[in-house]
């Protein structure tokens, strides 16, 4: 064994250790505990919904406690990226929590395959959830034919834009890639940097890449890529790139993107120092209550624009999801997923997170004006994609998020980046008996 492969998993160990001491921290110390009734107990529920993503989650669960006294949560937000490790840390440890959130996909399935998660097809069944959601977000909770999620939100990811900006500049919405190019030339040619991009955490990068390649090889191609079976050496991957190497060599972007956060840059969009970030739709949650942004008037949204009209249509975001580990008792864990599935605890979820409710009996009047128009946008996209890293096997997704962070620091560099990604999957597929 190498030096640097032992190097690596001591690395390995010493961040898990410490993901698992802060989660166990957070669970013990910074939990919002709620009583419970006489001979009652609480079930321990842990989020990554904290800072910006803080919307609506407080309300979530003020509900279920207000109609659940004997059993109540105790919740404890981590923060997104800590989570990541922090959870499997405790789930390692035995320290975990009756339920927690979790991104539905190839993240959910490692968790399946590691046997930490309870199934759930006794609460689908009971509650009729099969008829409460449309067969791609029930398609999203089911992992080797069970059930073991329930979904809580669901995300668009689409531009968001300065509607002022776009008044003064006599701009619209453009539907194809000619006149997106022309929109941030135009932004470009007015002073403000036409696209705000904060991949500090890389994975907000990905979103670039996601729709380029749907948007040209299609979804197809891009589920053989995600398995394996395809190469990032392959034409459709570096005409991808390409086109993204087009716009920072046009100068589209704020300079140094890693130094943000996606928060930061869309900031930039509300400050009207960017004229448009690609987010999802949990963007709208922070215009709203931390940016006081109105919706249409002050910022509005358009999907990805067409580039290849052969490709496919495709709608792209990522389903969060609540799941049950193995704890000892269930049966309040049990008990709070099957709230969380009814269409009021979503609709208040939905309220502060910017989300769409996956619950298909909320009733489209509920939303704004501007929710609506996202809704109509997601029905009529016939094919739904998670982004990369939740397509992927966790470690492949690790390998190509790191990809995006090299790519925009030195995009000249894109063939011989993208050759020494592919080594890398190589190894990584290998590792995991994938093509």
């Amino acid at each position: 064994m190498g030096m640097n492969t032992v190097a690596c998993r001591a690395a390995n160990r010493s961040g898990l250790l410490l993901g698992t001491a802060l989660a166990v921290c957070i669970l013990l110390c910074c939990a919002r505990d709620v009583p419970a009734s006489p001979g009652g107990s609480s079930v321990q529920f842990l989020h990554y919904w904290t800072g910006a993503l803080s919307g609506g989650v407080g309300e979530l669960v003020d509900a279920y406690n207000r109609q659940h006294p004997p059993v109540g949560l105790s919740v404890s937000g981590m923060e997104h990226e800590t989570f990541k490790s922090g959870i499997k840390g405790l789930l390692i440890s035995g320290r975990a929590p009756g339920i927690f959130s979790y991104w539905a996909g190839a993240r959910t399935q490692a968790m399946v395959d590691a046997g930490h998660l309870v199934p759930i097809d006794d609460i689908w069944a009971q509650s009729g959830l099969d008829e409460a959601f449309s067969h791609a977000v029930a398609d999203a909770c089911t992992y080797d034919g069970k059930k073991y999620a329930i979904p809580v939100t669901q995300h668009l990811v689409a531009f968001f834009y300065d509607v002022r900006l776009f008044k003064r500049l006599g701009l619209a919405p453009p539907k194809d890639w000619a006149q997106f190019l022309d929109v941030c030339e135009a932004i470009r040619q007015a002073g403000v940097t036409p696209l705000a991009l904060g991949s500090r955490e890389a994975w907000p990068a990905q979103f670039w890449f996601d729709y380029l390649l749907l948007r040209t090889a299609g979804p197809a191609y891009r589920q053989r890529l995600m398995e394996g079976s395809a190469s990032y050496g392959d034409p459709e991957v570096r005409a991808a790139f390409a086109m993204w190497r087009e716009l920072l060599e046009r100068r589209f972007f704020n300079p140094s993107p890693e130094s943000l956060d996606w928060a930061q840059a869309a900031a930039l969009v509300r400050q009207g120092k960017a004229g448009m970030t690609l987010m999802g739709t949990w963007a709208i949650g922070l215009f709203n209550e931390k940016l006081e942004w109105e919706e249409e008037s002050g910022y509005d949204f358009f999907v990805f624009p067409v580039v290849d009209p052969a490709a496919q249509p495709v709608a792209l975001g990522p389903i969060d999801v609540l799941v049950a580990s193995r704890v000892s008792d269930p049966a309040g864990a049990k008990a709070a997923l099957s709230y969380f599935a009814m269409a009021e605890p979503q609709m208040e979820m939905s309220r502060g997170s910017g989300a769409l409710a996956p619950n298909l009996r909320v009733p489209e009047s509920f939303y704004s004006p501007l929710k609506q128009r996202i809704l109509k946008a997601v029905r009529e996209t016939p094919n739904w994609a998670f982004a990369m890293d939740l397509s992927t096997p966790p470690p492949a997704a690790d390998v190509v998020l790191g990809t995006f962070s090299a790519f925009l620091r030195n995009p000249e560099q894109m063939d011989r980046i993208l050759a020494a990604t592919q080594r890398k999957l190589e190894s990584s597929f290998k590792a995991t008996g994938s093509p």
